[in-house]
């Protein structure tokens, strides 16, 4: 293609980023022992648990959203000590593998790619198959684009008070209206490059009394994930080892920018993308791949039948610059996934919704030009046209 190509990221990780985060943190030149630092950190920490939507602790490590979730498992489970792991998709896989990593003994719920985790299966394998140490879930699965009910997993686990909920909301928060205190959430893990609009390599993770409680009788090994000895040293407004100083800044920022515009507001504007997103698809005559509660942080959508789904995901790079996520592991060349979480607005909706319509075309789908517009056109004003 000739011409102006600008690259834009519709992925759900790394997502695009809030310019006036990266603006302070190319300024910032911090000490991190220093008071300076410390106020920054005690602020942002402030604003993580308004992010979070809980008054308990959080805490944030210089690491992947992996680093929480191996955080949580080595935190509350002792080696042959038992854990229940509900997966439907790649990132609940990835709780069966650490959980097995760190010597436990590990129940699974599976559901197909595409569809929820069984809340009956759930709750019978929780009272037959126990005791349990944790419960361990997504909120969304972004390798497919469900949701799962994590408040009614919440009250089941509630019953049971050696029993941790652990919540992967990596790509939940900020497109979900979560309650980890009134839904007994007892650790809920979240990365940077989400929903916060900043780059990876931040975990931020909140933590329930119950949950401390049961870290202070686990014998597992940690060393840098060490929750406790983190919670010690955020109280002083500082970290255990080195923190990322300018990522810090730009999450101090980019909260700042979230409390502003309204956390819900930011769900909000997930949700209406989402909901336009599918609308558009179906004008498309195309299918979602979620086959029950389609989350808000992405919609995961099936190729044309018989087509390569990575032949769209080509398309829409080399003609537009427009980065979609092809599907992973076995739905690779089924799928194609967009991503509404943190830095989208409607026009960014309304251009990906029409660069879309003319990449599907070129690939070989017949499209109305215009129709998938129109229907991500009717959800905003419906929703926002006020």
């Amino acid at each position: 293609m000739t011409g102006i190509i600008k690259e834009r990221l519709f992925t759900p990780g790394p997502t695009p980023l809030l310019l006036e985060a990266q603006v302070k943190a190319l300024t910032a030149t911090l000490h991190h022992r220093t008071e300076d630092f410390r106020r920054v950190m005690r602020e942002t920490v402030d604003s993580l648990r308004d992010y979070f939507n809980t008054k308990g602790d959080v805490l944030i490590f210089a690491s992947s959203g992996t680093g929480a979730m191996e955080g949580a498992v080595s935190n509350l489970v002792s080696p042959g000590e038992c854990v229940l792991v509900g997966t439907a998709g790649k990132f609940g896989e990835r709780w069966v593998a650490l959980a097995k990593a760190y010597g436990a003994e590990v129940e699974v719920v599976e559901a197909p790619y595409g569809q929820c985790l069984p809340m009956p299966e759930m709750r019978k394998r929780l009272e037959s198959q126990g005791p349990f140490r944790a419960v361990l879930v997504q909120a969304t699965e972004s390798s497919t684009g469900v949701s799962h009910d994590v408040k009614a997993l919440g009250e089941m686990v509630r019953n049971y008070p050696e029993t941790c909920l652990v919540v992967h909301a990596i790509t939940g928060l900020g497109t979900t209206d979560l309650h980890p205190d009134d839904w007994g959430l007892d650790i809920v893990n979240d990365g940077s490059q989400k929903a916060t609009m900043i780059p990876p390599a931040l975990a931020f993770v909140s933590v329930s009394e119950k949950a401390w409680k049961i870290i202070e009788k686990s014998r597992a090994p940690r060393f840098y994930f060490d929750f406790s000895k983190e919670r010690k040293n955020l109280a002083k407004g500082e970290t255990s080892y080195t923190p990322a100083t300018t990522l810090v800044v730009s999450l101090h920022a980019a909260l700042q920018y979230i409390k502003n515009i309204g956390r819900e507001n930011l769900i909000a504007n997930a949700a209406m993308q989402a909901e336009a997103t599918r609308k558009a698809a179906k004008a498309w005559g195309l299918k979602l791949f979620a086959t029950c509660s389609p989350s808000n942080a992405v919609t995961s959508i099936r190729a044309p039948e018989g087509m390569d789904s990575g032949l769209i995901v080509k398309e829409m790079r080399s003609r537009f610059g427009a980065i979609i996520s092809n599907g992973q592991g076995s739905m690779k060349g089924e799928i194609f996934r967009l991503a509404h979480l943190g830095y989208y607005d409607a026009l960014d909706l309304f251009a990906v919704t029409a660069g879309l319509e003319i990449a599907l075309q070129k690939v070989g789908h017949k499209v109305d030009l215009g129709a998938g517009v129109r229907a991500a056109q009717e959800v905003y004003l419906q929703r926002c046209g006020n």
